[in-house]
C-alpha cells in the first residue's frame, strides 16, 4: 500500500498511508491530511488512489502545488515523486513497485463538448476517443495475457464477461456512445468537474476527482468515496448527462 512521507526543512513529521480512495490535503481540520499553515489553502489538494495507482489533484489552491519542482494541476504519481505545498513536502512511496511493460490502464478519457463529432460507428468512436485524450495523462497500449496465464484458464470475472458503456443524453453529442473497456476512464472538463470510472473485477465504480461539486447520480450528488454503478444509472458531470449501461 502506498504512503506519503510529510516533511519540512528535511525533518520528517509523519507518514500517512493511503488507506482511502480519496484523501484531501489542506489547512482545515476536516481534511484527511491537515497541514496547519497559512501558506496552505483550506482545501489545497487531493490524492485519489484507484487499484494500485494514485494521482494528485490541485484543488485550485491559492499558492499552487509543485511536483518534483514543477507546477502541477493533475499528476499521475510515481514512486519517489515529491509534492511541495509551501515549505512542506510529501514524498510518494509505492511499497510494491512493479514494472509494467504493456499495461491496459487508460489513464484518462475526457468527454468534451466538441470531442465526439462523427457518427456513432466503432471507427468514429475510436477517433473521438483519441482526440479526447489530448492534454490529459496519456494512454498506454492494451496488455496481452501471457501464455502461462492463458494455459491456466482462470474463471472469467464480472468485468471479463460484461462491458460497461455510457451514452450521452444531452447537448450536441446526444446519442453518442463510448465503451468503458479500459481500467480507468476519466470524464468531465478539467478545471470544472472531473470524475473517474474504474473498471474492476466485480463492477464499475465512479469517484469524484476535481471540482467544487461532485457528480450527480440518479439525481443525487455522490460522496467523495467510490460509488458502484448499476445498469441504466444516469450520471451528470459538468452539465453533461449520460446513461451508464451494461453490454453482455
Amino acid at each position: 500500500m502506498a504512503k506519503l512521507i510529510l516533511s519540512m526543512d528535511g525533518l520528517v513529521l509523519k507518514e500517512i498511508t493511503l488507506t482511502k480512495e480519496r484523501m484531501s490535503i489542506g489547512r482545515k481540520a476536516s481534511n484527511d491530511i491537515q497541514i496547519d499553515n497559512l501558506a496552505i489553502s483550506g482545501e489545497h489538494a487531493a490524492v485519489v488512489t484507484i487499484l494500485n495507482d494514485s494521482f494528485l489533484e490541485d484543488l485550485n489552491s491559492t499558492n499552487g502545488t509543485l511536483v518534483n519542482g514543477q507546477p502541477a494541476k493533475k499528476h499521475f504519481l510515481q514512486n519517489g515523486d515529491v509534492i511541495e505545498l509551501g515549505k512542506y513536502k510529501l514524498k510518494y512511496v509505492a511499497e510494491h513497485v512493479q514494472k509494467i511493460e504493456s499495461t491496459d490502464f487508460e489513464k484518462t478519457m475526457l468527454i468534451r463538448p466538441k470531442a465526439l463529432k462523427q457518427a456513432p460507428t466503432s471507427e468514429a468512436l475510436s477517433a473521438a476517443a483519441a482526440a479526447a485524450v489530448k492534454n490529459a495523462f496519456g494512454n498506454t497500449s492494451a496488455g496481452q495475457a501471457s501464455s502461462a496465464a492463458a494455459a491456466a484458464q482462470p474463471q472469467p470475472t464480472y468485468a471479463a464477461v460484461v462491458t460497461g458503456a455510457i451514452q450521452i443524453l444531452n447537448g450536441a453529442n446526444a446519442g453518442r456512445e463510448l465503451e468503458l473497456t479500459k481500467t480507468l476512464t476519466t470524464l468531465g472538463k478539467p478545471g470544472v468537474q472531473v470524475a473517474v470510472i474504474a473498471r474492476r473485477p466485480h463492477g464499475y465504480f465512479i469517484t469524484h476527482v476535481e471540482g467544487g461539486q461532485h457528480p450527480v447520480l440518479n439525481g443525487q450528488e455522490i460522496e467523495a468515496q467510490a460509488h458502484q454503478l448499476a445498469d441504466h444509472d444516469v450520471i451528470e458531470i459538468a452539465g453533461i448527462k449520460m446513461e451508464f449501461f451494461l453490454k453482455s
